[in-house]
Protein backbone atom coordinates (compact mmCIF):
# COMPACT_ATOMS: atom_id res chain seq x y z
CA UNK A 1 0.00 0.00 0.00
CA UNK A 2 2.95 2.67 0.95
CA UNK A 3 4.55 2.18 -2.21
CA UNK A 4 1.23 2.65 -4.19
CA UNK A 5 0.36 6.05 -2.92
CA UNK A 6 3.83 6.86 -3.01
CA UNK A 7 3.60 6.20 -6.85
CA UNK A 8 0.27 7.79 -6.81
CA UNK A 9 1.54 11.02 -5.02
CA UNK A 10 4.61 10.73 -7.91
CA UNK A 11 2.20 10.85 -10.71
CA UNK A 12 0.01 14.02 -9.31
CA UNK A 13 3.03 15.22 -8.91
CA UNK A 14 4.60 15.01 -12.62
CA UNK A 15 0.88 15.60 -14.22
CA UNK A 16 0.97 19.04 -12.22
CA UNK A 17 4.93 19.83 -13.16
CA UNK A 18 3.61 19.25 -16.92
CA UNK A 19 0.17 21.19 -16.71
CA UNK A 20 2.64 24.18 -15.04
CA UNK A 21 5.14 23.74 -17.66
CA UNK A 22 2.05 23.76 -20.74
CA UNK A 23 1.15 26.55 -19.22
CA UNK A 24 3.73 28.59 -19.05
CA UNK A 25 5.12 27.64 -22.96
CA UNK A 26 1.32 28.87 -23.91
CA UNK A 27 1.69 32.05 -22.08
CA UNK A 28 5.11 32.73 -23.77
CA UNK A 29 3.84 31.74 -26.62
CA UNK A 30 0.87 34.56 -26.65
CA UNK A 31 3.45 36.88 -25.17
CA UNK A 32 5.59 36.11 -28.38
CA UNK A 33 2.94 36.72 -30.92
CA UNK A 34 1.13 39.91 -28.77
CA UNK A 35 5.10 41.33 -29.01
CA UNK A 36 5.65 40.52 -32.86
CA UNK A 37 2.50 42.44 -33.89
CA UNK A 38 3.07 45.24 -31.65
CA UNK A 39 6.55 46.08 -33.22
CA UNK A 40 5.57 44.77 -36.56
CA UNK A 41 2.53 47.66 -36.99
CA UNK A 42 5.14 50.20 -35.00
CA UNK A 43 7.78 49.35 -37.96
CA UNK A 44 5.06 50.20 -40.75
CA UNK A 45 3.32 53.01 -38.88
CA UNK A 46 6.75 54.40 -38.19
CA UNK A 47 8.09 53.98 -41.81
CA UNK A 48 4.84 55.31 -43.41
CA UNK A 49 5.37 58.70 -40.35
CA UNK A 50 9.09 59.27 -42.05
CA UNK A 51 7.95 58.64 -45.71
CA UNK A 52 5.18 60.19 -46.45
CA UNK A 53 5.08 63.19 -44.22
CA UNK A 54 8.86 64.06 -42.29
CA UNK A 55 11.27 62.85 -45.18
CA UNK A 56 9.67 64.44 -48.42
CA UNK A 57 9.94 67.93 -46.60
CA UNK A 58 12.99 67.89 -45.16
CA UNK A 59 11.58 67.70 -41.25
CA UNK A 60 12.92 66.18 -38.34
CA UNK A 61 12.24 64.80 -35.12
CA UNK A 62 14.08 64.18 -31.80
CA UNK A 63 16.76 61.32 -30.67
CA UNK A 64 18.42 58.78 -33.30
CA UNK A 65 15.47 59.18 -35.56
CA UNK A 66 16.13 63.18 -35.62
CA UNK A 67 20.18 62.52 -36.34
CA UNK A 68 19.19 60.01 -38.53
CA UNK A 69 16.69 62.69 -41.03
CA UNK A 70 19.27 65.81 -39.98
CA UNK A 71 21.88 63.47 -42.11
CA UNK A 72 19.67 62.23 -44.59
CA UNK A 73 19.43 66.22 -45.46
CA UNK A 74 22.80 67.89 -45.21
CA UNK A 75 24.68 64.59 -46.94
CA UNK A 76 21.54 63.18 -49.25
CA UNK A 77 22.51 59.18 -47.60
CA UNK A 78 19.46 56.58 -47.56
CA UNK A 79 17.46 57.01 -44.31
CA UNK A 80 17.51 53.27 -44.03
CA UNK A 81 20.75 52.89 -43.96
CA UNK A 82 21.35 55.82 -41.27
CA UNK A 83 18.52 54.74 -39.12
CA UNK A 84 20.83 51.45 -38.88
CA UNK A 85 24.02 53.22 -38.18
CA UNK A 86 22.96 55.61 -36.11
CA UNK A 87 21.45 53.31 -33.52
CA UNK A 88 24.16 50.34 -33.65
CA UNK A 89 25.65 52.05 -30.40
CA UNK A 90 22.52 52.38 -28.73
CA UNK A 91 21.88 48.78 -29.10
CA UNK A 92 25.06 47.49 -27.66
CA UNK A 93 24.24 50.32 -25.14
CA UNK A 94 20.92 48.32 -24.54
CA UNK A 95 22.56 45.12 -24.12
CA UNK A 96 24.88 46.87 -21.25
CA UNK A 97 22.64 48.52 -19.57
CA UNK A 98 18.86 46.41 -19.83
CA UNK A 99 20.19 42.83 -20.74
CA UNK A 100 20.27 40.74 -23.66
CA UNK A 101 16.90 39.87 -24.76
CA UNK A 102 15.95 44.08 -24.66
CA UNK A 103 19.09 43.97 -27.23
CA UNK A 104 17.74 41.11 -29.35
CA UNK A 105 14.40 43.28 -29.97
CA UNK A 106 15.60 46.38 -30.58
CA UNK A 107 17.94 44.80 -33.18
CA UNK A 108 15.40 42.88 -34.70
CA UNK A 109 12.38 46.39 -34.85
CA UNK A 110 15.54 48.66 -35.78
CA UNK A 111 16.94 46.48 -38.40
CA UNK A 112 12.94 46.28 -39.71
CA UNK A 113 12.15 49.91 -39.92
CA UNK A 114 15.46 50.08 -42.43
CA UNK A 115 14.34 47.05 -44.25
CA UNK A 116 10.82 48.54 -44.40
CA UNK A 117 11.98 52.04 -45.48
CA UNK A 118 14.37 50.80 -48.26
CA UNK A 119 11.48 48.31 -50.29
CA UNK A 120 8.34 49.84 -49.46
CA UNK A 121 7.41 53.02 -51.07
CA UNK A 122 5.23 55.34 -49.33
CA UNK A 123 3.40 58.16 -51.44
CA UNK A 124 3.47 61.88 -50.17
CA UNK A 125 0.28 62.61 -48.54
CA UNK A 126 0.83 66.61 -47.98
CA UNK A 127 3.15 69.56 -48.61
CA UNK A 128 1.33 71.45 -45.81
CA UNK A 129 3.78 72.15 -43.09
CA UNK A 130 1.11 72.46 -40.14
CA UNK A 131 0.15 68.61 -41.54
CA UNK A 132 3.14 67.15 -42.15
CA UNK A 133 4.52 68.45 -38.70
CA UNK A 134 1.53 67.00 -36.51
CA UNK A 135 0.60 63.80 -38.66
CA UNK A 136 4.11 62.85 -39.38
CA UNK A 137 4.82 63.06 -35.87
CA UNK A 138 1.64 61.15 -34.78
CA UNK A 139 2.55 58.42 -36.73
CA UNK A 140 6.02 58.19 -35.72
CA UNK A 141 5.24 58.61 -32.20
CA UNK A 142 2.33 55.82 -32.39
CA UNK A 143 5.09 53.35 -34.55
CA UNK A 144 7.63 53.91 -31.70
CA UNK A 145 4.70 53.80 -28.59
CA UNK A 146 3.46 49.98 -29.86
CA UNK A 147 7.13 48.81 -30.49
CA UNK A 148 7.89 49.56 -26.79
CA UNK A 149 4.74 48.04 -25.93
CA UNK A 150 6.26 44.66 -27.81
CA UNK A 151 9.68 45.36 -25.58
CA UNK A 152 11.88 46.83 -28.20
CA UNK A 153 12.55 50.31 -29.40
CA UNK A 154 13.19 52.03 -32.88
CA UNK A 155 14.54 54.81 -31.33
CA UNK A 156 17.66 54.10 -29.37
CA UNK A 157 18.29 57.56 -27.19
CA UNK A 158 16.37 56.66 -24.39
CA UNK A 159 18.78 53.54 -23.49
CA UNK A 160 21.60 56.90 -23.66
CA UNK A 161 19.40 58.63 -21.54
CA UNK A 162 19.06 55.55 -19.06
CA UNK A 163 22.95 55.02 -19.15
CA UNK A 164 23.91 58.80 -18.45
CA UNK A 165 21.26 59.55 -16.12
CA UNK A 166 22.86 56.22 -13.60
CA UNK A 167 26.14 58.18 -14.46
CA UNK A 168 25.15 61.66 -13.26
CA UNK A 169 22.61 61.03 -10.98
CA UNK A 170 19.91 63.20 -13.44
CA UNK A 171 17.17 62.79 -14.31
CA UNK A 172 15.97 60.90 -17.49
CA UNK A 173 14.05 63.36 -19.31
CA UNK A 174 16.52 66.04 -18.01
CA UNK A 175 19.07 64.40 -21.00
CA UNK A 176 16.77 63.67 -23.55
CA UNK A 177 15.99 67.54 -23.45
CA UNK A 178 19.46 68.23 -23.77
CA UNK A 179 20.31 65.85 -26.49
CA UNK A 180 17.44 66.83 -28.27
CA UNK A 181 17.66 70.79 -28.22
CA UNK A 182 21.48 69.93 -29.86
CA UNK A 183 19.50 68.01 -32.51
CA UNK A 184 17.35 71.15 -33.31
CA UNK A 185 20.18 73.65 -32.79
CA UNK A 186 22.24 72.05 -35.41
CA UNK A 187 19.14 71.25 -37.76
CA UNK A 188 18.62 74.96 -37.34
CA UNK A 189 21.80 75.74 -38.67
CA UNK A 190 22.26 73.27 -41.42
CA UNK A 191 18.74 74.02 -42.63
CA UNK A 192 16.61 76.53 -41.32
CA UNK A 193 14.77 78.16 -38.51
CA UNK A 194 12.00 77.82 -39.52
CA UNK A 195 12.40 74.04 -40.54
CA UNK A 196 13.73 73.43 -36.69
CA UNK A 197 10.79 74.76 -35.16
CA UNK A 198 8.76 72.70 -37.40
CA UNK A 199 10.71 69.76 -36.28
CA UNK A 200 10.32 70.76 -32.73
CA UNK A 201 6.10 70.77 -33.58
CA UNK A 202 7.00 67.17 -34.92
CA UNK A 203 9.13 66.34 -31.98
CA UNK A 204 6.13 67.46 -29.54
CA UNK A 205 3.19 65.74 -31.27
CA UNK A 206 5.64 62.07 -31.58
CA UNK A 207 6.23 62.20 -28.26
CA UNK A 208 2.31 63.11 -27.20
CA UNK A 209 1.49 59.99 -29.02
CA UNK A 210 3.96 57.99 -27.93
CA UNK A 211 3.01 58.14 -24.17
CA UNK A 212 -0.80 57.99 -25.28
CA UNK A 213 -0.04 54.34 -26.98
CA UNK A 214 1.94 53.45 -24.14
CA UNK A 215 0.19 54.50 -20.79
CA UNK A 216 -3.51 54.59 -22.87
CA UNK A 217 -6.31 56.52 -22.21
CA UNK A 218 -6.77 54.64 -18.87
CA UNK A 219 -3.70 56.27 -17.20
CA UNK A 220 -3.98 55.58 -13.71
CA UNK A 221 -3.99 57.55 -10.43
CA UNK A 222 -3.32 57.40 -7.10
CA UNK A 223 -5.78 58.61 -4.25
CA UNK A 224 -4.90 58.76 -1.04
CA UNK A 225 -8.05 60.26 1.20
CA UNK A 226 -8.13 61.14 4.93
CA UNK A 227 -11.74 61.38 6.20
CA UNK A 228 -13.58 61.36 9.31
CA UNK A 229 -15.96 58.66 7.85
CA UNK A 230 -13.41 56.19 6.47
CA UNK A 231 -15.84 53.24 6.60
CA UNK A 232 -18.50 54.77 4.12
CA UNK A 233 -15.81 56.17 1.36
CA UNK A 234 -14.24 52.28 1.80
CA UNK A 235 -18.19 51.31 0.62
CA UNK A 236 -18.90 53.95 -1.43
CA UNK A 237 -15.11 52.92 -3.69
CA UNK A 238 -15.91 49.00 -3.54
CA UNK A 239 -19.53 49.49 -3.88
CA UNK A 240 -20.53 52.16 -6.29
CA UNK A 241 -16.82 52.78 -8.33
CA UNK A 242 -16.26 48.95 -7.80
CA UNK A 243 -12.19 49.36 -7.06
CA UNK A 244 -10.47 47.89 -5.05
CA UNK A 245 -9.06 50.10 -1.72
CA UNK A 246 -6.05 49.51 0.48
CA UNK A 247 -7.27 50.73 4.28
CA UNK A 248 -4.04 51.45 6.50
CA UNK A 249 -4.11 53.34 10.31
CA UNK A 250 -2.10 56.42 10.48
CA UNK A 251 -1.88 59.57 13.19
CA UNK A 252 -2.47 63.09 12.50
CA UNK A 253 0.55 64.96 13.36
CA UNK A 254 -0.66 68.51 12.49
CA UNK A 255 -1.20 71.99 15.01
CA UNK A 256 0.77 72.79 18.31
CA UNK A 257 -0.85 69.26 19.75
CA UNK A 258 1.42 67.21 17.55
CA UNK A 259 0.12 63.79 17.25
CA UNK A 260 -3.36 63.68 17.22
CA UNK A 261 -5.54 60.41 17.33
CA UNK A 262 -5.55 57.27 15.27
CA UNK A 263 -7.73 57.55 11.75
CA UNK A 264 -7.50 54.91 8.80
CA UNK A 265 -6.44 56.24 5.68
CA UNK A 266 -8.37 55.24 1.94
CA UNK A 267 -5.65 54.89 -0.63
CA UNK A 268 -6.80 53.61 -3.95
CA UNK A 269 -6.09 53.74 -7.88
CA UNK A 270 -8.67 54.92 -10.33
CA UNK A 271 -8.16 55.92 -13.86
CA UNK A 272 -8.40 59.60 -14.75
CA UNK A 273 -11.80 59.25 -16.29
CA UNK A 274 -13.26 58.45 -12.96
CA UNK A 275 -11.53 60.95 -10.82
CA UNK A 276 -14.38 63.76 -11.31
CA UNK A 277 -17.04 60.84 -10.27
CA UNK A 278 -14.89 60.20 -6.94
CA UNK A 279 -14.74 63.62 -5.74
CA UNK A 280 -18.06 64.30 -6.21
CA UNK A 281 -18.78 60.99 -4.05
CA UNK A 282 -16.44 61.66 -1.34
CA UNK A 283 -17.88 65.34 -1.10
CA UNK A 284 -21.20 63.99 -0.44
CA UNK A 285 -19.87 61.69 2.53
CA UNK A 286 -17.19 63.80 4.01
CA UNK A 287 -17.09 67.90 2.30
CA UNK A 288 -14.15 68.64 4.46
CA UNK A 289 -12.33 64.80 3.06
CA UNK A 290 -8.51 65.71 2.61
CA UNK A 291 -7.67 64.15 -0.43
CA UNK A 292 -4.39 63.79 -2.51
CA UNK A 293 -3.77 62.77 -5.94
CA UNK A 294 -0.53 61.47 -8.11
CA UNK A 295 -0.47 60.20 -11.90
CA UNK A 296 0.99 56.62 -11.99
CA UNK A 297 3.08 55.32 -14.68
CA UNK A 298 2.14 52.04 -14.82
CA UNK A 299 0.50 49.24 -12.67
CA UNK A 300 0.69 45.67 -11.66
CA UNK A 301 -1.53 42.94 -10.17
CA UNK A 302 -4.37 43.42 -7.35
CA UNK A 303 -7.59 44.78 -8.78
CA UNK A 304 -6.54 47.35 -11.41
CA UNK A 305 -9.65 46.50 -13.89
CA UNK A 306 -12.45 47.39 -12.46
CA UNK A 307 -14.71 45.27 -11.29
CA UNK A 308 -18.14 45.26 -12.71
CA UNK A 309 -21.36 45.58 -10.36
Amino acid sequence: MPNTKNKGLKELLQARSYLNRSRVLRLRFKTFIKDFLLIFIGIFSAAFGLESFLLPNNFIDGGATGISLLATGVFKLPLSLLILLVNIPFVFLGYKVIGKSFAIKASIAILGLAVVLATVHFPEVTQDKLLVAVFGGFFLGAGIGLSIRGGAVLDGTEVLAIYLSRKLSTKIGDIIILINIVIFLTAAYFLSVETALYSMLTYLSASKTLDFVVDGIEEYNGVTIISAKSEDVRIMITEKLGRGVTVYNAKGGYGKLGIQKDYDVIYTVVTRLEIRRLNIEVSKIDANAFIVMHSINDTRGGMIKKRHL
